[in-house]
C-alpha cells in the first residue's frame, strides 16, 4: 500500500483525539445499547434533530430489555416525528431478538450483529467497532463522502459492484491489525470528517487532517465525489383527510396497515377523494355537516403529498368510519402519529 494511504488511519485518529466531537450524548461510551439506538436514529435524521429523542428514549427504555419489553405503540408514540417509521419497528424487533436470542447482551461481532432486524452492514460495523474494538470499515453516506474523494474513487455507486469495491477499499484503509485499540477513534473520525469538514458543499480543505495526499483535492474537483447517477423519481398523491371530532371533542384515529405510508401508525381515515371520503362512512352526513379546510403540502424524501382535511362534528356515539375509534386529546401524545396528523390535531383548521 503507498505511504499516503497506510497512513490515512493515524491521520485520522490523531485529528479525532484532537478535534474531533466528543459532545454527543452517545459518544465516549461503549454501551452498545446507546451506540445502537443513535446510530438507528441518525439514519438519514439530523444530528439536532435526534438529541431530544435520544434522551427521551433513554428515559423511558434505559436498557434493551426495558425496549423489548414494550409495546409497539408506546415505540412508535415516542417515535411519532423522526419519520421512517420503519425504523421504529425493526428497532423494536432488534430489541426483542437481542433478549431472545443472545440474553440480553448486544452480540460482540459485526457478522452476528448484522442478523439482527434494521441493522445493516455498516451500523453493524459502527457498534463492534465502537463497543468491540473489532477492526471493521463503516460506510455510511458522510464516509463515502471522504473516502471516495481522498481516493479519487469515481465509479458510479448506483452499481453494487462499485460499492463492494468501495468496502473493500474502506477495510484496506483501517488501522493496521494490532491496533484495534485505534479503531473507536478512527470509526468516529471518519465519521466526524464527513459531518464537519468533509461536507458536501463547500468542504473546509484547510482544515482536513488527510487534505494533502486528497486525490478530489489535487483535482478542485471535490464536489464531483462520490457519484451516484442513479436517482430516485419523485411522485406525488392527493389524499383526503377526515377529521372528525365528537361532541366530547374526542378525535377519530384508525391505525394503517403494516405496509404502505405510515404503516401502522394511527391515522386520521384517509381516502383518495372527497367522494370515497363520504362513500366511507357508516351514517352518511349531511352536506352542509362536512367543511373543507385549506389543503397544504406534505414532503416525504421522494414524495409529495397534497393533503385535505374534511372536518365532521360528529353526533354522540357516531362511528366515522368502518374501523377505528375515538381518543381524547389526553391520549394524543403517547401514539404513533404522522407528523401532519399531529399538527392538524395540535392546530386545528379554522382554530
Amino acid at each position: 500500500m503507498p505511504l499516503a494511504l497506510a497512513g490515512f488511519a493515524s491521520r485520522v485518529v490523531r485529528w479525532q483525539r484532537s478535534h474531533g466531537r466528543s459532545e454527543l450524548p452517545w459518544q465516549n461510551t461503549r454501551d452498545p445499547y446507546r451506540v445502537w439506538l443513535s446510530e438507528v436514529m441518525l439514519q438519514q435524521t439530523q444530528v439536532s434533530t435526534v438529541l431530544g429523542y435520544f434522551d427521551r428514549f433513554l428515559e423511558r427504555f434505559p436498557t434493551v430489555a426495558d425496549l423489548a419489553a414494550a409495546h409497539e405503540d408506546e415505540v412508535l408514540g415516542l417515535w411519532s416525528g423522526l419519520g421512517y417509521y420503519s425504523r421504529a419497528r425493526n428497532m423494536h424487533r432488534c430489541a426483542q431478538e437481542v433478549v431472545s436470542r443472545f440474553g440480553g447482551r448486544f452480540p460482540p461481532t459485526a457478522a452476528q450483529l448484522e442478523t439482527l432486524p434494521g441493522i445493516g452492514r455498516s451500523t453493524s460495523a459502527a457498534i463492534a467497532s465502537f463497543c468491540f474494538g473489532e477492526r471493521v470499515a463503516i460506510l455510511d453516506g458522510n464516509v463515502k463522502r471522504v473516502l471516495t474523494r481522498f481516493l479519487g474513487f469515481d465509479a458510479d455507486l448506483a452499481s453494487a459492484a462499485n460499492e463492494r469495491t468501495l468496502w473493500d477499499l474502506a477495510t484496506q484503509l483501517l488501522p493496521p491489525e494490532g491496533d484495534e485499540a485505534d479503531m473507536p477513534a478512527y470509526t468516529q473520525g471518519v465519521m466526524d470528517l464527513g459531518a464537519t469538514i468533509c461536507t458536501p458543499r463547500k468542504p473546509t480543505c484547510l482544515l482536513c487532517p488527510v487534505a494533502a495526499d486528497c486525490k478530489a483535492k489535487a483535482l478542485g474537483e471535490q464536489e464531483r465525489f462520490p457519484v451516484k447517477t442513479r436517482k430516485l423519481r419523485r411522485s406525488s398523491a392527493s389524499i383526503w383527510m377526515l377529521v372528525a371530532r365528537d361532541t366530547a371533542g374526542r378525535v377519530w384515529l384508525e391505525k394503517r396497515p403494516a405496509k404502505g405510508i405510515w404503516a401502522g401508525l394511527y391515522c386520521l381515515p384517509c381516502f383518495d377523494s372527497r367522494e370515497t371520503l363520504v362513500a366511507g362512512m357508516p351514517a352518511l352526513p349531511d352536506e352542509a355537516d362536512l367543511h373543507d379546510a385549506p389543503a397544504f403540502l406534505h414532503v416525504l424524501t421522494h414524495k409529495d403529498l397534497h393533503l385535505h382535511p374534511v372536518l365532521w362534528s360528529a353526533k354522540k356515539n357516531a362511528q366515522a368510519s368502518a374501523q377505528g375509534a375515538w381518543f381524547a386529546s389526553e391520549a394524543w401524545p403517547g401514539l404513533g402519529l404522522p407528523a401532519p396528523v399531529r399538527k392538524l390535531l395540535s392546530e386545528p383548521p379554522g382554530a
